[in-house]
């Protein structure tokens, strides 16, 4: 038996887990199981899932997998380090019209919801998160543990640092071969902001064009 756990039943969890039912790399694999793991369970089931804490899902019996569908990137990274140092597999979640085009390298524990796009030639880290009718163009570099909330458009060149969030229906335009628009660690685009230039780390950015709002610490 295979279980495969999202981690997290909140709305994002709540939306991903029917997409791991129709993937051939799961259904394919013979008998599975999926589960939600959250922090104090109060519910038995969740829209037909079995709830279970972290522990009983490290003391289950089987070959364990696991996804984190929490936007908390900090969060996000703490968990995966935790269930890797404890043997369990990240498994990615792509919707069955996620388009990966050509020569794109993606890392481990992605989210590729419905009608989200990959291009060509880009590198992306980590635990990323692309919400429904988010794309990434050509020749972009994303690093680990970075959202795009939906309907985000990502253009060709741009580098995205680790834990970085982009509001819903954000546009940031294509850079250069020489200079890519650089969108710091931690930083975090507004909602229907339109990034015209880099973001330093720890900056909040918002409008159009995108000009920074705050700063946070580390």
């Amino acid at each position: 038996m295979k279980i495969y756990a999202i981690v997290g039943a909140g709305g994002f969890g709540r939306e991903v887990a029917p997409l791991v039912n129709t993937m051939p790399s799961v259904i394919d694999q013979g008998d599975f199981r999926i589960i939600f793991v959250v922090d104090n369970p109060k519910d038995q089931t969740i829209n037909g899932y079995d709830v279970v804490s972290r522990e009983s899902f490290l003391n289950m019996e089987g070959d364990k997998f696991f996804n984190i569908a929490i936007a908390d990137s900090k969060h996000r990274q703490e968990i995966s380090e935790y269930l890797i140092s404890a043997g369990i597999t990240p498994f990615t979640i792509s919707a069955l019209n996620a388009v990966n085009l050509s020569h794109n390298t993606i890392g481990q524990g992605a989210v590729l919801c419905p009608f989200t796009t990959i291009t060509a030639n880009a590198k992306i880290g980590d635990f990323f998160h692309a919400n429904i009718y988010s794309y990434v163009a050509h020749d972009c570099v994303i690093g680990n543990f970075v959202t795009f909330a939906p309907n985000v458009h990502c253009n060709g060149r741009v580098v995205i640092e680790d834990h970085a969030y982009i509001g819903t229906g954000a546009i940031i335009r294509e850079g250069s071969p020489d200079r890519p628009i650089v969108i710091g660690e931690g930083a975090v685009v507004g909602m229907g902001s339109v990034v015209t230039k880099s973001v330093a780390p720890y900056t909040t950015v918002f409008g159009n064009p995108a000009k920074p709002m705050r700063t946070t610490q580390p």
